[in-house]
Formats: structure tokens, C-alpha cells, sequence
């Protein structure tokens, strides 16, 4: 971009450049994006995404798999923050991948899911310094060079933003849909929008938006409070006209489980925050059979 607007500033008279890039969907029925392929054996491979950090989209995206695999779904995650996976610790696992004589990465297996993270290549102490292209090949190569056998679901957590590797996900893999995740404030919703239109300019439907830390549940009292605002899911979901899929609360046993390496819907089944991933998992399910 730099190289180009000084290319342009040189030519005589022209007294200033500036290039603007966008990303540019294909004519309607022409796939989901430039280039995309299926993933061989996977049915549907779905995309959780959120354009701001925080919100908890990894644990969403953790315990949506679990519930997924817990309808008797042959399910994948694939940890796609190459900087900062988090899948290997919520699933207490430090295992390193093995290869298979056709040199493809096993993923690891974990509560009945195939699971693939950086997480599993690097000690916790040890950060991913790459550059873009590195980071592109490494993302490419846990799609395509992973041995996911046959799956229903492969479930995507992407980093936040709409930076490289979301790019490279959504022009070269064919997506069956895409999640967003966001908080009820103002702040993470401007976010989760620029999240949406990036999937509508690569014709990647948005199967619907969970709004995360939406309340808390005083455990003395039973009273409700709304932290972050009320509301702010819903009417997001309404504006970019796609079902409001869930509201996950506040709720410290959730983290808990995530800290300990199981998540909670694998955890504890009577769980309120269980019940909600599950009626997820079930219209998931009816929408993408």
C-alpha cells in the first residue's frame, strides 16, 4: 500500500495519493470466497469470530465443540489465533501433535473432539513471532495439512479483527457460516459489525451473534445485574438481520472450568450456561444438518 501511494506521489502532477483496499466478493453462486475450497471430510466448517479482543470468543467457541460433539456430532476445533491460542490450555492438554507417514499432522484428541492449536507446538512461555506470510502458511497448514479424518463440524476460532488470518480463512476455505461473538456494550458491538460486513463482502453467511457476559446472577441473592449494559446483542442482531443465537452470563464456574482444562459444558451439565450452549448446539444442528 505504502509502495503504491509513493509510486503515485512521483508521477508530475499529482499532489498527493492515498489507496484504499477492500475486499471484493464474487458474483452471487461462485463460492464463498476467492478461491475457497471445502476442507476434504469436513461437512460444515464454521467460523467463530469477534472484531474486538476479550469478549471471550475462544471460550465460546470451546464450549459451543463440546455441545456440538455432545449431540452425537463428529466434531473438530481448530485453534486459528496463531498468536494467542488458548485452545491446548481450556482443554488441559499439552500433548504435541505426532505425523502421519504422509507427513500430516494427528490432532490431538480430547473429550471426544480433534483438536489443533499452536498451543500444542509452543511452551507457554514461548510467544509466535511471525511475520504475516509465516502466519498465513501456518494457518493453512492446520486446514489443509491436518489429518481431521471425517467430521460434521469444524468449528474455526479465529483471532479478533479482520487482519490476516481472517482473510486468508475466508478466501481459500468454503465456510458453511460464520458466528459472531460480542459483548453487550457499545464498544465490542461497533466491532462485531465491521466483523459482519467483512464476512457479507465474501458471501460467508452469518449464521447469528452470541452476546457473551451478558448478566450476572448474584449467588446470594438471585438478583440480576447488567453489567455491561442491557440489550446490546439484541438489537445488534437486528441490525445486521441475523438471529440472536444466545446470551451466555457472567459465571465464575465457567471460568473455573476453563482454567482447569475442561469446559463447562463438558463439566457440569446442569449448568444454566450449559443449558444455554446446548440450545445452541441444537439449532446449529437444524440449520446446518
Amino acid at each position: 500500500k505504502n509502495d503504491a501511494e509513493n509510486v503515485l506521489r512521483a508521477i508530475d502532477g499529482v499532489r498527493d495519493a492515498k489507496v484504499l483496499i477492500d475486499i471484493h466478493a464474487p458474483p452471487a453462486g461462485a463460492g464463498t470466497g476467492v478461491g475457497a475450497t471445502r476442507i476434504p471430510g469436513i461437512k460444515h466448517a464454521i467460523a467463530v469470530a469477534s472484531g474486538k479482543g476479550g469478549v471471550g470468543k475462544s471460550t465460546i467457541a470451546a464450549n459451543l465443540a463440546v455441545a456440538l460433539e455432545q449431540t452425537k456430532a463428529r466434531v473438530g476445533l481448530c485453534d486459528c489465533d496463531i498468536y494467542g491460542p488458548s485452545i491446548s490450555l481450556m482443554f488441559g492438554t499439552r500433548d504435541r501433535p505426532m505425523a502421519t507417514e504422509e507427513n500430516k499432522i494427528v490432532p490431538i484428541e480430547q473429550y471426544g473432539l480433534r483438536l489443533m492449536s499452536m498451543g500444542f507446538l509452543l511452551d507457554d512461555t514461548s510467544p509466535a513471532i511471525l511475520r504475516g506470510p509465516m502466519v498465513t502458511r501456518y494457518t493453512q497448514q492446520f486446514l489443509r495439512q491436518v489429518e481431521w479424518g471425517e467430521l460434521d463440524y469444524l468449528v474455526l476460532d479465529l483471532p479478533p479483527g479482520t487482519g490476516d488470518i481472517q482473510l486468508t480463512i475466508v478466501q481459500t476455505v468454503a465456510l458453511s457460516g460464520a458466528i459472531i461473538v460480542t459483548t453487550p456494550q457499545e464498544v465490542a458491538l461497533i466491532d462485531a459489525r465491521k466483523a459482519a460486513t467483512m464476512f457479507d463482502k465474501v458471501n460467508v453467511p452469518v449464521l447469528g451473534l452470541i452476546e457473551n457476559m451478558s448478566y450476572f446472577v448474584s449467588p446470594s441473592d438471585g438478583k440480576r445485574y447488567d453489567i455491561f449494559g442491557s440489550g446490546g446483542g439484541e438489537r445488534e442482531a437486528k441490525r445486521i438481520r441475523v438471529p440472536l443465537l444466545g446470551q451466555i452470563p457472567i459465571d465464575i464456574a465457567t471460568r473455573e472450568a476453563g482454567d482447569r482444562g475442561m469446559p463447562i459444558v463438558g463439566e457440569d451439565r446442569q449448568s444454566p450456561v450449559t443449558a444455554e450452549f446446548k440450545k445452541i448446539a441444537e439449532n446449529l444442528r437444524e440449520t446446518l444438518p
